[in-house]
Protein backbone atom coordinates (compact mmCIF):
# COMPACT_ATOMS: atom_id res chain seq x y z
CA UNK A 1 0.00 0.00 0.00
CA UNK A 2 2.77 2.84 0.72
CA UNK A 3 4.22 1.86 -2.48
CA UNK A 4 1.42 2.55 -4.51
CA UNK A 5 0.72 5.50 -2.65
CA UNK A 6 4.57 6.45 -3.06
CA UNK A 7 4.33 5.83 -7.21
CA UNK A 8 1.33 8.32 -7.08
CA UNK A 9 2.82 10.97 -5.26
CA UNK A 10 6.04 10.65 -7.78
CA UNK A 11 3.75 10.95 -11.15
CA UNK A 12 4.56 14.18 -12.66
CA UNK A 13 0.88 15.62 -12.21
CA UNK A 14 0.61 15.09 -8.89
CA UNK A 15 3.84 16.75 -7.96
CA UNK A 16 3.83 19.51 -9.96
CA UNK A 17 -0.38 20.11 -8.53
CA UNK A 18 1.39 20.11 -5.11
CA UNK A 19 3.91 22.50 -6.00
CA UNK A 20 2.04 24.90 -7.73
CA UNK A 21 -0.48 24.81 -4.96
CA UNK A 22 1.00 24.36 -1.70
CA UNK A 23 5.10 25.15 -1.60
CA UNK A 24 3.81 28.66 -4.21
CA UNK A 25 1.49 29.53 -1.64
CA UNK A 26 3.18 29.72 1.03
CA UNK A 27 6.22 30.87 -0.24
CA UNK A 28 4.71 33.30 -2.01
CA UNK A 29 3.60 34.81 1.50
CA UNK A 30 7.50 35.24 2.36
CA UNK A 31 8.50 36.94 -0.99
CA UNK A 32 5.48 39.19 -0.67
CA UNK A 33 6.00 40.09 2.78
CA UNK A 34 10.03 40.64 1.89
CA UNK A 35 9.82 43.01 -0.90
CA UNK A 36 6.89 45.12 0.81
CA UNK A 37 9.08 45.57 3.91
CA UNK A 38 12.03 46.05 2.22
CA UNK A 39 11.88 46.24 -1.57
CA UNK A 40 9.27 48.81 -1.96
CA UNK A 41 10.68 51.30 0.60
CA UNK A 42 14.37 51.06 -1.23
CA UNK A 43 12.11 51.56 -4.86
CA UNK A 44 10.04 54.48 -3.16
CA UNK A 45 13.30 56.26 -2.33
CA UNK A 46 14.92 56.07 -5.80
CA UNK A 47 11.30 57.32 -7.29
CA UNK A 48 12.22 60.63 -4.86
CA UNK A 49 11.29 59.21 -1.34
CA UNK A 50 8.75 59.97 1.01
CA UNK A 51 4.64 59.67 0.75
CA UNK A 52 4.86 59.85 -3.35
CA UNK A 53 8.21 58.25 -3.93
CA UNK A 54 7.74 55.67 -6.44
CA UNK A 55 4.60 57.30 -7.93
CA UNK A 56 3.61 60.37 -10.49
CA UNK A 57 1.04 61.80 -10.99
CA UNK A 58 -0.60 63.10 -14.86
CA UNK A 59 -3.96 65.26 -14.85
CA UNK A 60 -4.92 64.15 -11.10
CA UNK A 61 -3.79 60.69 -11.98
CA UNK A 62 -1.92 58.69 -9.74
CA UNK A 63 0.80 55.76 -10.80
CA UNK A 64 2.24 54.03 -8.85
CA UNK A 65 4.80 52.31 -10.71
CA UNK A 66 6.60 50.87 -7.57
CA UNK A 67 4.12 48.93 -6.43
CA UNK A 68 3.96 47.31 -10.14
CA UNK A 69 8.06 46.73 -9.74
CA UNK A 70 7.62 45.53 -6.54
CA UNK A 71 5.21 43.08 -7.72
CA UNK A 72 7.30 42.47 -10.58
CA UNK A 73 10.20 41.43 -8.55
CA UNK A 74 8.21 39.45 -6.29
CA UNK A 75 7.41 37.34 -8.96
CA UNK A 76 10.61 36.44 -10.43
CA UNK A 77 11.73 35.40 -6.80
CA UNK A 78 8.94 32.98 -6.32
CA UNK A 79 9.70 31.69 -9.81
CA UNK A 80 13.26 31.35 -9.28
CA UNK A 81 13.02 29.36 -5.92
CA UNK A 82 9.98 26.85 -7.26
CA UNK A 83 12.27 26.45 -10.20
CA UNK A 84 15.98 25.97 -8.32
CA UNK A 85 14.38 23.95 -5.17
CA UNK A 86 11.71 21.83 -6.87
CA UNK A 87 11.63 21.39 -10.86
CA UNK A 88 15.58 20.88 -10.70
CA UNK A 89 15.39 18.17 -8.29
CA UNK A 90 12.49 16.60 -9.85
CA UNK A 91 14.61 17.27 -13.41
CA UNK A 92 17.07 15.33 -12.06
CA UNK A 93 15.06 11.97 -10.81
CA UNK A 94 13.56 11.57 -13.74
CA UNK A 95 16.66 11.71 -15.93
CA UNK A 96 18.18 9.05 -12.89
CA UNK A 97 15.20 6.68 -13.53
CA UNK A 98 16.00 6.97 -18.33
CA UNK A 99 19.71 6.17 -17.15
CA UNK A 100 17.94 3.24 -14.79
CA UNK A 101 20.27 4.33 -12.01
CA UNK A 102 16.76 4.85 -10.12
CA UNK A 103 14.29 2.67 -9.67
CA UNK A 104 10.73 4.15 -10.88
CA UNK A 105 7.30 2.39 -10.10
CA UNK A 106 7.03 -1.27 -10.85
CA UNK A 107 3.91 -2.36 -13.04
CA UNK A 108 2.12 -5.17 -12.08
CA UNK A 109 3.25 -8.68 -14.33
CA UNK A 110 0.75 -10.33 -16.58
CA UNK A 111 0.66 -12.83 -14.19
CA UNK A 112 -0.13 -11.10 -11.37
CA UNK A 113 -2.96 -9.34 -12.53
CA UNK A 114 -4.51 -12.82 -14.08
CA UNK A 115 -4.14 -14.08 -10.60
CA UNK A 116 -5.66 -10.83 -8.91
CA UNK A 117 -8.89 -11.04 -12.05
CA UNK A 118 -9.25 -15.11 -10.91
CA UNK A 119 -9.67 -13.74 -7.27
CA UNK A 120 -11.63 -11.13 -8.01
CA UNK A 121 -14.77 -13.33 -10.07
CA UNK A 122 -13.99 -15.77 -7.15
CA UNK A 123 -14.72 -13.11 -4.91
CA UNK A 124 -17.75 -12.32 -6.94
CA UNK A 125 -19.54 -15.79 -7.10
CA UNK A 126 -19.06 -16.34 -3.44
CA UNK A 127 -16.38 -18.44 -3.60
CA UNK A 128 -12.96 -18.23 -1.17
CA UNK A 129 -9.73 -16.90 -2.62
CA UNK A 130 -7.33 -19.56 -3.92
CA UNK A 131 -4.37 -20.29 -2.18
CA UNK A 132 -1.21 -22.48 -2.12
CA UNK A 133 -1.74 -25.85 -3.92
CA UNK A 134 -5.55 -24.47 -5.10
CA UNK A 135 -4.15 -22.30 -6.43
CA UNK A 136 -2.10 -24.04 -9.49
CA UNK A 137 1.37 -22.98 -7.92
CA UNK A 138 3.65 -25.23 -7.22
CA UNK A 139 3.98 -25.58 -3.18
CA UNK A 140 8.05 -25.31 -3.48
CA UNK A 141 9.06 -23.34 -6.31
CA UNK A 142 5.98 -21.00 -6.42
CA UNK A 143 5.97 -21.45 -10.11
CA UNK A 144 2.35 -22.18 -12.03
CA UNK A 145 1.60 -25.92 -13.21
CA UNK A 146 0.54 -26.32 -16.76
CA UNK A 147 -2.45 -28.40 -17.58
Amino acid sequence: MLKGFKDFLLRGNVVDLAVAVVIGAAFTAVVTSFTTSFLQPLIGLVGGGGATGGTFVVDGQTFTWGAFVNQVITFVLTAAVIYFVVVVPMKIVVERRKRGEEAGPVAPTQVELLVEIRDLLRAQQGLDAVTGEEGGRHAHTGEFRRP
